[in-house]
């Protein structure tokens, strides 16, 4: 199975590559004033209005770091109607892709009261690696409010 790999911190992270539409450069977003924690704003996708989140100010409280590797991660995310919704993710270091077996990941011991975004690890050599869920990373009340317009084009 295919990863794309990233990072929050010093740490690195996965996102399955089968929920990735596109993975675009860092563009200008249109900010959304007064919108909850961790979403930064709207950009334009193929001429769609599509979210934004900075998963690292959602996990860190801290807005991604704007380097040349900070990319804009456009994710199918599921919808309650069955249907999916583009949601785009700032994330940092997007890097490079990593070839991982779903069964290399095992859980991590401390999975009450962490987000549910945080899947399972697994070890790349000495540094672990996590598994980030993107179907999980908006509340309720997030998803329902954001990806109300956001309806997937084509």
């Amino acid at each position: 199975m295919l990863f794309l790999a990233f990072s929050m911190g010093s740490d690195r992270y996965l996102i399955d590559v089968h929920q990735i539409e596109e993975v675009l450069p860092y563009i200008d977003v249109k900010v959304l004033p007064g919108a909850p924690t961790g979403v930064v704003g709207l950009v334009s996708y193929n001429g769609i209005p599509i979210p934004l989140i900075d998963v690292t100010l959602l996990a860190l409280g801290r807005p991604s770091e704007r380097l040349l590797s900070t990319r804009i991660v456009v994710t199918r995310y599921p919808a309650r109607d069955g249907e999916q919704r583009l949601l785009g993710l700032v994330a940092e270091r997007v890097t490079d892709t990593v070839e991982r077996d779903p069964a290399d990941f095992a859980p991590f011991g401390l999975e009450p009261g962490t987000p549910s975004y945080l899947g399972p690890v697994t070890s790349d050599g000495t540094e672990i690696i996590q598994w980030v869920k993107a179907e999980a990373l908006l509340s309720e009340e997030i998803r329902t409010a954001l990806l109300r317009q956001a309806v997937m084009g084509v």
